[in-house]
């Protein structure tokens, strides 16, 4: 029996689904379990790759419930032998020994609750997946200038691209869920992903509050995978800066609550609004 359960939660995924439970063979996966957690497909992959994959189970949500609470829905089946929990995009494609190497990592830290892998884009380009946790100030900045000015501080001081680059292993604020290897015990002691989120931030707010109760979340460049783009993402662009931006607002409001900051939230959801619609109508432009 595995030690590791996989997760990858799917919303018409197309051919990225079969590609990445491919994707984990070399890494020794199976003898591993994958669910695949659907949260309403249409477009018959999560079908398709259960009926020919022995070691892949289809698991239905509610509905399209949002990443975070299917997720949670999959690490509810776990078997008492599974005491690591890989939770993955269906759009990513996992190098060989990548899974290997994050337990490595995971087991000289017996203090890693998360761990996540070097992110690259087909084009060989590195994606910042290990950040500083975002403060109002931070974020503000980074929403206001990124567009603009990539360079500015305080997305330098957000993204710390120097540190996905690095060949150092290294404890970061947050790491990107696309790929993300937790430890049962970290997990289930926070609670798991918050299903408020539903879809972005989640990872984020994982990190936070692991990093709150003892945890460290650690990022480990000798493992990679590349992500190649979801195709429900893509057919749903609106949807997804929409939803962004109110998972950030929402982030906001959480980590700064009471009376005293309830100004400056409403403000920054106000802005974050607004930037939301410009960016769409923006993106609109350039389809046009």
């Amino acid at each position: 029996m595995s030690e590791i359960l996989c997760i990858t939660v799917t919303y018409s995924p197309g051919d990225t689904l079969e590609t990445f439970v491919d994707s984990l063979a070399p890494n020794g996966f199976p003898p591993g379990r994958v669910l695949v957690v659907d949260n309403g497909s249409t477009d018959g992959a999560p079908e398709a790759v259960a009926a020919s994959h022995d070691d892949v189970t289809l698991v239905r949500s509610p509905g399209n419930v949002g990443y975070g609470r299917a997720a949670n829905l999959g690490t509810t089946m776990a078997t008492d032998d599974e005491r690591w929990f890989l939770i993955c995009n269906p759009d990513v494609v996992a190098t060989p020994r990548t899974i290997e190497a994050l337990l490595a990592a995971a087991r000289h830290d017996p203090r890693a609750g998360a761990l996540g892998p070097r992110v690259v884009d087909p084009d060989g380009t590195v994606y910042p997946s290990a950040r500083a946790l975002p403060s109002i100030r931070t974020g503000i900045g980074h929403a206001l200038l990124s567009g603009v000015w990539p360079s500015n501080p305080w997305t330098r001081r957000y993204q710390q691209r120097d540190v996905s680059k690095s060949a150092d292993t290294s404890a970061v604020g947050w790491l990107s869920g696309a790929f993300l290897l937790l430890r049962r015990e970290a997990f289930e002691q926070v609670g798991g992903f918050d299903p408020d989120f539903f879809m972005y931030f989640e990872d984020v707010d994982l990190g936070r509050r692991l990093a709150e109760a003892g945890w460290t979340n650690l990022f480990v460049p000798d493992a990679e995978v590349m992500h190649i783009g979801g195709e429900s993402t893509a057919r749903s662009a609106d949807v997804m800066i929409t939803a962004h931006h109110r998972s950030a607002h929402r982030y906001i409001a959480k980590t700064h609550p009471g009376p005293l900051w309830r100004p400056v939230v409403a403000a920054v959801g106000v802005g974050l609004a607004i930037r939301a619609r410009l960016t769409i109508v923006a993106g609109h432009r350039r389809r046009a």
